[in-house]
């Protein structure tokens, strides 16, 4: 009976527009195994793709109230949804497998379940990069932005920081999760950062230590000068997160730098590095210190960016000596707009796997329309000032 439900729950994450391919050796369902106990497999394919109060599941499954909110708090503790906690009133929904449960095993991750996850990824990505939109956008150093190119709101690393009143760093799970398997890299651990419209929000969050605003440019600016890529979700509006990625450890950095996929089939970004071959003094520093998805190739003494790979994220351009490099925007037919926010990439991403969404989102979302969320500068119709945290 209990493998019935992990069986479920996988053709579930499966039909979510993230995916959740099944693999020969089984591995995915080991993986639920460890993640989930029976009871919580069960409830999590009742729940929503929407933020939902135990109240608004119980009325719509007719699964009993009591003892509903506190499994829901389990499960949050052991990162299966994700939870909005207002003192009074909490929200939950469910996640995806990335981003999302897999991200959220930071605090749970072992060397066991780092080698589950490394059999499984590789599975995964394959079928992820097969559709698009692309889970991630690049977000370039902002101060090499071209000064006559003015950059959109989702294109700025600014935008992100300064609409938020919570600020957060943690452990990069991917580097984290190299490690115990001892093959992580030597660039920083703790250097992924999160963002929210609500004061406090991380005070009391395990795995997350809450910082300024201040200390969240300082963290960024310690992960350009270690050559990490500023990564964060494929949206406009509603990011809670920004990564600083390397091209050995990111699952989604390495489909271009490991597995040589197209930088445009990967990822989303909006410019494209460019070395001027009569500056280039063929230092070598942007492609052996700087780059991280081996986007720079040495031709005849000098260096040349292969189109292809570069996702302008501009590491190259800050270390260049000779100042040869420079970021330039993409051509408008090149450059793919992102989905509005993230109800918008759901549902643009399951029509483009050909699945069905609907059953997954409620009539009554409590999206950016009537809650306030994990969205930068919306509050929705529920004051703030209404609510309290616990």
């Amino acid at each position: 009976m209990n493998e019935e439900k992990y069986i479920k729950l996988a053709k579930v994450l499966h039909t979510l527009p993230n995916g959740f391919p099944s693999t020969e050796s089984g591995v995915e369902i080991r993986i639920l195994k460890r993640i989930f106990r029976p009871e919580d497999a069960d409830l999590f394919c009742d729940l929503r793709l929407d933020f939902e109060t135990p109240q608004q599941i119980s009325e719509r499954t007719g699964r009993p109230i009591v003892g509903l909110e506190e499994q829901l708090l389990e499960m949050s503790r052991r990162g299966q949804v994700f939870k909005l906690d207002f003192g009074a009133m909490k929200m939950f929904k469910m996640l995806p497998w990335a981003f999302g449960i897999f991200e959220f095993q930071l605090q749970h991750m072992d060397k066991e379940m780092a080698k589950m996850c490394e059999e499984f990824m590789g599975t995964y990505m394959q079928q992820f990069f097969k559709s698009k939109p692309q889970l991630m956008q690049v977000l370039p150093i902002q101060k090499k932005i071209p000064a006559r190119h003015e950059a959109l709101p989702y294109e700025q690393v600014s935008n992100i920081i300064d609409n938020s009143q919570s600020f957060a760093v943690f452990e990069c799970i991917c580097k984290k999760q190299k490690g115990l398997l001892n093959k992580r890299c030597d660039k920083p651990l703790e250097v992924c950062t999160g963002y929210a419209p609500i004061p406090g929000f991380f005070d009391n969050l395990e795995g997350y230590r809450a910082i300024s605003k201040n200390d969240a440019y300082a963290v960024l600016e310690q992960a350009e000068e270690a050559a990490l890529v500023h990564l964060t979700w494929n949206i406009e509006s509603g990011h809670f997160f920004i990564c600083n990625c390397c091209g050995c450890c990111c699952e989604v950095l390495s489909g271009i730098s490991k597995l040589g996929l197209k930088a445009s089939d990967v990822i989303n970004s909006y410019y494209l590095a460019y070395i001027n071959p009569d500056e280039c003094t063929a230092c070598g520093i942007c492609k052996e210190e700087r780059c991280q998805v081996n986007a720079i190739d040495e031709d005849k003494n000098v260096y040349k960016i292969n189109l292809e790979k570069c996702i302008g994220c501009g590491l190259c351009v800050t270390h260049c000596p000779s100042e040869a490099i420079t970021l330039k925007r993409k051509n408008a037919a090149d450059i793919e707009r992102p989905p509005k926010d993230e109800r918008s990439w759901f549902v643009k991403r399951a029509s483009e796997r050909g699945i069905e969404i609907t059953k997954f989102l409620c009539n009554y979302s409590a999206s950016l329309d009537r809650f306030p969320v994990f969205a930068c500068g919306k509050s929705g119709n529920l004051p703030l000032n209404r609510l309290s945290r616990a």
